[in-house]
């Protein structure tokens, strides 16, 4: 009999887990105690083991995704079981039904559509096809990652493709990454070109045996009935909805013709949102598909004639077609529309929801970096990184953050979590927006080490080659303009923080001994901004009281 194994509760404050890999893929044959996966908890990566002999049958859950405590990862039982009533009624653990599990809404929408349905449209000969083929999904691959943009395919249709081959390169809100194939057979589809942007889970490609009734499997993943069973209530349904001219009925009409288009479905979802007939959209994927691209530049001709079918005595609509034009003109003078980046979208969304969402406050000093200057050169004379001021006050915020772990915390809704450690974010400008890439136990780290990481991650940021586990784990960030001139700015927490501190220039400056004589002093304002739901003003003072006196006596961080 066939057995479901689920995520399993493998620490005291597990929530969910993340499948870091599997070692066993549908088919191959197990025996209880076999590695059949590695599981990222919130504390390590663990070993999965199987309890049960025999084939393992389905996979519900892929490489990076996480899956909630009892979620269904995957079956195991006797080759060639039937395990479709483990998974009916059930979900994958992320929410959604299961990718392996045919779409059941298509069979009632045409018991509905048609009075009398036959035995032929009640029950679709391809919804219970066996396809060998399996669809592609644009993966999460960040925390933040809600859609991703498709750089470059690396495969064309008709290539073989093996488990752990490049499909393609993915542009994230974050860095460009490669995409793996996590199947064995031929590249049978492609669903959307070079520059689509598609959201997380999107179908966007087939792999699978050559021959392969590929429109039946995407129809069955998009819950759609087939293309043949869907056409036969066509004359009653056109019938029905020929006389639809107003509000609702030509919303509906639209919808459910959108649904009968071979369309991807951000194409679908666009073109319902702009009251768009997909029907009358022309394809440019593969096979004619619609994707996102042609809805976008889609322009309905049918829209110029309708007027002249209109009543000449209706005035008011003449007065709405006379003023679309002025609402939709072009700017006076020359001007560039830049599409806006998955990067950009993302670092958009999570700056407004932080400056938004939590109460900023802002507390501003001046230190004086006369020592530290005087010290950075004796410094770079034995170190094997050459050492910036910048590493300098990274240093000292890790250091102080130690002394004052109020400031090393995050808000979390209904507790404030206190971190132990102390990873300290380094924002980097790109060409895109902003990076930070994580500078982890920085208070364990000498200012050379310290250096020589920022330099690298800096460099795989320019480069679009940063991966998750370098951007991700912040406790406190870090902003410098200093390098640009800036006299000081404040800066948005960057989440999930609760402090960030902007650095400014250093500047020499005029100040003056008890007896009234004016001497050259060099100095540097540094401005924090805090969570005011975590930090408290007196809080955020004293942390910048003690970075302050760690810069003026830099000594003091090193022994």
């Amino acid at each position: 009999m066939a057995e479901v194994i689920r995520m399993p509760k493998m620490s005291d404050t597990m929530e969910e887990g993340v499948i870091a890999e599997w070692h066993k893929k549908v088919g191959d044959k197990i025996k209880s105690g076999e590695v059949i996966a590695e599981v990222e908890t919130d504390k390590a990566t663990m070993d999965l083991e199987s309890y049960w002999d025999g084939t393992l049958l389905y996979i519900g859950v892929k490489k990076g995704d996480a899956v909630p405590i009892d979620g269904i990862m995957a079956i195991v039982g006797a080759e060639g079981e039937d395990y479709q009533s483990l998974l009916d009624g059930a979900s994958n653990g992320n929410g959604s039904a299961p990718v392996a599990a045919p779409a059941a809404p298509a069979a009632p929408a045409v018991e509905t559509v048609t009075p009398q349905p036959t035995p032929a449209a009640a029950a679709p000969a391809v919804s219970t096809e066996k396809i060998n083929a399996a669809v592609v999904r644009m993966p999460k691959m960040s925390d933040t990652m809600e859609e991703g943009t498709l750089v470059s395919w690396q495969k064309k249709v008709g290539d073989k493709v093996k488990s752990g081959d490049i499909l393609a390169e993915v542009e994230t809100d974050k860095a460009t990454m490669e995409l793996e194939a996590y199947e064995d057979g031929t590249l049978l589809y492609v669903g959307i070109k070079e520059g689509d942007a598609v959201p997380v889970d999107a179908i966007i490609a087939v792999i699978g045996e050559e021959g392969s009734n590929v429109e039946a499997l995407l129809a069955r993943e998009n819950g759609e009935a087939p293309a043949e069973t869907a056409a036969a209530p066509a004359p009653g349904a056109a019938a029905q909805a020929a006389p639809a001219v107003n509000g609702s009925e030509k919303a509906v009409s639209v919808a459910d013709s959108n649904e009968r288009v071979k369309a991807s479905p951000l194409a679908k979802r666009l073109a319902d949102e702009k009251g768009i007939n997909l029907s009358e959209v022309a394809g440019s994927g593969d096979n004619g598909r619609i994707v996102k691209r042609d809805v976008d530049e889609f322009k309905p001709a049918a829209q110029a004639s309708a007027p002249a079918a209109a009543p000449a005595a209706q005035p008011a609509p003449a007065a709405k077609a006379e003023a679309a034009p002025v609402a939709s003109a072009p700017a006076n003078g020359d001007f560039v529309d830049t599409p806006i980046s998955q990067m950009r979208k993302t670092i958009a969304r999570r700056l407004s929801e932080s400056l938004f969402t939590a109460p900023h406050f802002y507390v501003t000093m001046e230190i004086n970096m006369d020592k530290a200057m005087a010290l950075r050169p004796q410094l770079n004379e034995v170190a094997t990184a050459k050492i910036s001021f910048n590493d300098m006050v990274i240093k000292a915020c890790a250091v102080a953050l130690k002394q004052h772990p109020a400031v090393n915390s995050a808000w979390l809704g209904d507790k404030i979590r206190k971190y132990n450690y102390v990873n300290i974010g380094v924002a980097v400008a790109v060409d895109e927006g902003l990076l930070v890439p994580v500078i982890r136990e920085a208070d364990k780290k000498t200012l050379s080490a310290i250096s020589g990481e920022v330099k690298d991650l800096a460099g795989k940021a320019k480069d679009k080659k940063l991966q998750p586990k370098d951007w991700e784990g912040n406790t406190f960030s870090v902003s410098n303009l200093g390098m640009f001139g800036v006299d000081e700015f404040t800066a948005i927490i960057n989440p999930p923080d609760s402090c960030i501190l902007a650095i400014g220039a250093i500047k020499k400056v005029a100040a003056f001994k008890e007896d009234g004589t004016v001497y050259p002093t060099n100095i540097m304002k540094v401005t924090l901004s805090a969570d005011h739901r975590v930090v408290d003003g007196a809080t955020a003072a004293q942390f910048l009281l003690t970075v302050k006196k760690l810069l003026e006596e830099p000594m003091s961080m090193l022994v």
